[in-house]
């Protein structure tokens, strides 16, 4: 292959999730730190095309952009998601063309999702079906994410990597593939199948 021809370079993604967190002591947190309000809290909706069971694709409409991703898990790891993400239009004809390239929808998800930044790092605040809320903090390296972090009284052990799939697994019996097949997540009383899988104590 020649190198016009070779695959484009997939960024890392530097993130770390922590859970269980106070949202109104995390804003006072951050306000505090004279961060900066990116986004208020608001409604997102997201479409996944299937690929395998370590890449995706997903169309989002964050409200005030829509981004379409491709996105590759190497590791669970600071640094183990790899994406392309690219600014489009129209949410809907951003999933009609994906379709057309021949893949599948696997999943339709909504959240609540709360954007801050500090010391040129990002924090979004989010808030998914059945779960309790949790922060995402990504940063341009993993130094500015632990940096960020220890302002903010986290503990880098306690951090999560990787897709949502890592938080449900902690307060539910379930597999990734469970959480990224499951064809809704959307704002409704917690499935049955699922309900009968919640941990009678979350796993940490």
């Amino acid at each position: 292959m020649s190198e016009s021809q070779s695959q484009p370079e997939l960024k890392p993604e530097i993130e770390a999730t922590f859970i269980n967190i106070d949202k109104d002591q995390l804003r006072a947190q951050l306000k505090g730190l004279c961060a900066k309000l990116l986004q208020p809290e608001l409604l997102m909706r997201r479409t996944i095309f299937d690929i395998d069971d370590y890449s995706f694709v997903r169309v989002r409409d964050e409200g005030n952009r829509i981004t379409m991703s491709y996105k590759h898990l190497d590791a669970v790891s600071l640094s183990g998601m790899k994406e392309i993400c690219l600014n489009v239009n129209n949410y809907d004809e951003a999933i009609a063309f994906v379709k057309a390239c021949g893949l599948k929808i696997k999943a339709v998800q909504e959240t609540l999702r709360e954007e801050w930044e500090l010391d040129g790092v990002e924090l979004d605040i989010d808030t998914w079906p059945w779960l309790p809320p949790y922060v995402e903090i990504e940063g341009p390296n993993e130094a500015a994410v632990k940096s960020v972090a220890a302002k903010l009284d986290f503990d880098m052990a306690d951090a999560l990597y990787g897709s949502v799939d890592e938080v449900y697994k902690i307060y539910y019996d379930v597999t990734r593939n469970d959480i990224n097949y499951c064809p809704e997540i959307k704002f409704t009383d917690t499935p049955d199948w699922l309900a009968s899988k919640r941990r009678p104590k979350p796993l940490r």
